[in-house]
């Protein structure tokens, strides 16, 4: 495993195998690293050390102590990903997950199991049945229909596993499989695009989510992606809360509307508006009307977004993690500096996070 973990992490860097042996300054030859990457060499601790400087990863890492693999990668994408792309994302959560399980173990946790809503993926043949799955996923897991304040938080509290990490441009997100050794049951994993609005964080989570429920056997790829649009859509702004804020059959709304509306169901404007046409309220033609007026530019700009830009990423974030890394400090079970290692926190700044940040102020005197 050591060589798929060289040659992913490679590719996650844009190297050539040549390119490779530049950047580790003639260590090694570029032909003795494609024996690496194809299991005929392994390479020595010194090597090791090399490897994983050039490639910006962890010598953990490339080991591979775990057994970890990533499987069912399935990337929502504004454009096809290119290779380089998907072993960087690939990459960032295998690192992530193997520090996930590290602290789990420390703490003798069997990780938080997957609560799905239903014993199996749900079969279904239209677009349109993807708003029924939403409701009942509500009704399992007794959410009513009050909008949802937190989607990390709950599918966290769900036993997904939740990564909001800088990725590509135009990756808004993935869904994926952890398979781990032995008999232990897969890791269902979702990862979201930092870089986007929360408005759009929000409606990749509910549409990861829907794919992780679904069976789409009998849909097309762009009838899946339709449906998983339509779930997130009802999961996050159910019919019968909406028809209750808004009313049953609409002409038109105004801009202050619009925006209290996005701000009460945390979805972006263009979201809203295209909730609002799939359930009735709006016509079609109604529709078309708002993003030639009022809405004329909701789709590629967010109108009053509810993060600031300059705190992209940092609102409704994964809090799991961290926490069970805090825990496993407080009680001796890690030393400062591996929490800091596993959280990729400088040392000051875990120690603030235990003691708070007054004790660390008063020790620097």
């Amino acid at each position: 495993m050591i060589g798929t973990r060289i040659k992913l992490a490679r590719k996650k860097a844009g190297y050539s195998l040549r390119d490779l042996a530049e950047a580790m300054g003639g260590k090694v030859s570029a032909q003795a690293i494609g024996k690496y990457e194809r299991g005929e060499m392994t390479p020595s601790s010194d090597v090791l050390l090399a490897l994983s400087k050039a490639l910006g990863v962890t010598v953990a890492y490339l080991m591979d102590s775990q057994g970890i693999e990533i499987t069912s990668v399935d990337f929502r994408t504004k454009a096809s990903t290119t290779g380089k792309d998907r072993a960087r994302v690939e990459t960032e959560v295998i690192e992530w997950v193997e520090r996930y399980l590290q602290i789990e173990e420390i703490l003798e946790l069997d990780g938080l199991q997957w609560r799905r809503p239903f014993d199996r993926l749900e079969a279904i043949s239209s677009v349109e049945e993807a708003e029924d799955i939403a409701n009942r996923v509500r009704d399992r897991w007794k959410l009513g229909c009050d909008p949802i304040p937190n989607m990390t938080e709950l599918l966290e509290e769900k036993g997904l596993k939740v990564l909001i990490v800088d990725l590509p441009e135009r990756v808004s997100g993935l869904t994926c499989l952890v398979r781990r050794r032995g008999n232990l049951a897969d890791l269902p994993a979702i990862v979201v695009n930092q870089k986007c609005s929360l408005e759009r964080r929000r409606l990749t989570l509910a549409h990861e989510l829907c794919h992780r429920l679904i069976d789409p056997q009998y849909l097309s790829e762009k009838e899946e992606e339709l449906a998983a649009n339509r779930f997130a859509g009802a999961f996050l702004m159910p019919r019968s809360h909406l028809e209750k804020e808004v009313g049953k059959h609409r002409n038109s709304l105004g801009y202050r509307e619009l925006i209290s509306l996005k701000r009460i169901y945390r979805v972006s404007g263009a979201a809203l508006l295209v909730r609002l046409r799939d359930i009735g309220i709006i016509s079609s033609s109604a529709l078309t009307y708002m993003f030639q007026s009022v809405a004329r530019t909701w789709r590629t700009e967010e109108p009053e977004e509810l993060e600031p830009k300059d705190k992209r990423g940092e609102y409704e974030q994964p809090q799991r993690f961290e926490r069970l890394c805090y825990r496993a400090l407080a009680e001796d079970l890690i030393s400062l500096s591996k929490a800091a290692e596993l959280l990729r926190a400088r040392v000051e700044k875990v120690e603030a996070g235990l003691k708070g940040p007054r004790s660390v102020d008063a020790n620097s005197y």
